[in-house]
């Protein structure tokens, strides 16, 4: 998490500094160079955690022109400079700043102020547990209906393919099958909310000189077949024929994929049954590159065999992960 401390006297300033030196992090003192309103502004944007070491009133002035939606504003959390309070203001569960909160309290003895229904009333905050499993959640508009749900003595249902250890919070029950109300998944389900696990890997291959709208195009396409969500696209793979691809590499940093290549004689021992092609051999000595790549970065299964489209082949594989019931209480 990347945090930026802003402090307005020396005595906050000195507590920022020790505050930064064991959670990390960026420290100024206000005017020193930046004013209030540039620092606010750069480190809205720039920043996970926003931490300033002063009165409430001043950090609520400096966001408020910034603020936007709840799934997309970075954590900010106010510090009083003599360390009696930390208090979570923005961005609570998705942007963790109630975890935030907890984490200065540990390093100089302030009470976090935690505010958020769930959290004072002990019921299941499943965006929080979503961030702290390491999940995108893709209706974040609907995370109030699963919250009042859970508020009002309800219970929600959960469908999971994946084995989640530990046991269910109380509210929360599993369901081997949908619609259900909530649905952790890396393919598109029928639920309220949508959590999905950052686990799959798109292997490619392509024509040389492929642009990376057609990629994108192909992608589009391939996401509509196989009901695979794209937030779950953690990082493409291919052969390393293809390392220096304009199109690809493009590709890649526009989403903010990591890309991985590999040699065609390790490709080949890669072990599974895959989608082959004497004339993909012919030209890369390697009898699929889509499929290979992706369990060889991946170190999964193939869940979406060969797609091909306009030069372009994808695949997905789905790497090893974990889930549990934990999050940051």
């Amino acid at each position: 998490m990347k945090l930026a401390f802003l402090a307005f006297t020396e005595k906050g300033f000195a507590l920022a500094g020790s505050l930064a030196q064991t959670l990390g992090g960026s420290v100024m003192r206000c005017g020193k160079p930046d004013s209030l309103s540039e620092w606010t502004r750069k480190q809205f944007s720039e920043a996970d955690g926003l931490v300033f070491v002063g009165a409430v009133g001043i950090a609520v002035r400096a966001v408020a022109p910034y603020i936007e939606k709840k799934w997309k504003d970075p954590a900010v959390v106010t510090v009083d400079e003599c360390a009696r309070f930390a208090v979570p203001l923005l961005s609570g569960h998705l942007g963790g700043a109630n975890s935030l909160a907890r984490a200065i309290s540990e390093v100089c003895g302030a009470q976090a102020v935690v505010t958020t229904a769930t959290d004072v009333n002990g019921v299941f905050a499943v965006d929080e547990w979503a961030r702290c499993q390491g999940m995108s959640v893709v209706d974040p508009q609907h995370i109030k209906l699963i919250s009042a749900k859970l508020l009002a003595g309800g219970s929600v249902s959960v469908f999971c393919p994946y084995p989640i250890e530990g046991d269910c919070p109380p509210g929360v029950e599993l369901t081997e099958k949908t619609p259900a109300d909530v649905a952790v998944s890396v393919r598109k389900e029928n639920a309220v909310l949508s959590l999905v696990p950052k686990a799959v890997v798109l292997g490619v291959g392509c024509r040389k000189g492929t642009p990376q709208d057609t990629i994108e195009s192909v992608l589009e396409r391939f996401l509509q077949e196989s009901g695979l969500h794209e937030e779950a696209i953690c990082a493409v793979a291919s052969i390393d024929l293809k390392k220096e691809e304009p199109g690809l590499l493009a590709f890649c940093r526009a989403h903010g994929w990591i890309f991985e290549t590999y040699p065609a004689e390790e490709l080949r021992r890669v072990p599974g049954e895959f989608t082959a092609s004497a004339f993909v051999s012919g030209v890369t000595g390697v009898d699929n590159v889509c499929e290979r790549s992706a369990v060889a970065l991946s170190g999964g299964q193939i869940c979406h065999k060969k797609f091909a489209a306009d030069g372009v082949t994808l695949a997905a594989a789905v790497k090893p992960f974990g889930l549990d019931w934990k999050y940051g209480r």
